[in-house]
């Protein structure tokens, strides 16, 4: 029979309980930016007919070793309404991808974004060529 739920290890603590750790989470891959890029250009500025990754809000995107990400980003500008929104959103995006185990995103203003960080399909979109 398959059972789609993952193996569990048990082991036994020296207090005498169980100790169990799904066997997914100790083989799980490291995610890879090209799925961390896709998950994050489903978040879409919402004043803006184009995702973010495409505007040219994501800075660095730095993967560690253990599952842990770091996304740097920006917005159009410092008054943006949506500078609460789009943090979290862009971070749910990140721990969506398998492997992902904890995500940091830093709004940083340096350099400040201009519309040449934009993609040229970003630029067709929004007639500005």
């Amino acid at each position: 029979m398959n059972d789609p739920t993952p193996m569990r290890h048990t082991s036994w603590t020296p207090d005498g309980e169980i100790a169990a750790t799904p066997a997914a989470a100790q083989t799980e891959p490291k995610p890879t930016e090209e799925a961390l890029i896709a998950a994050i250009a489903n978040v879409y500025d919402p004043e803006i007919p184009v995702n973010i990754y495409e505007l040219g809000l994501i800075y660095t995107i730095d993967i560690g070793d253990d599952g842990r990400v770091k996304v740097e980003m920006t917005l159009t500008a410092p008054a943006c309404p949506s500078a609460q929104e789009l943090p979290v959103q862009v971070q749910d995006a990140v721990m969506s991808v398998p492997g992902v185990i904890d995500c940091e995103v830093e709004t940083v203003w340096d350099p400040p974004w201009d519309p040449s960080r934009m993609t040229e399909e970003a630029r067709l979109q929004l007639n500005m060529y």
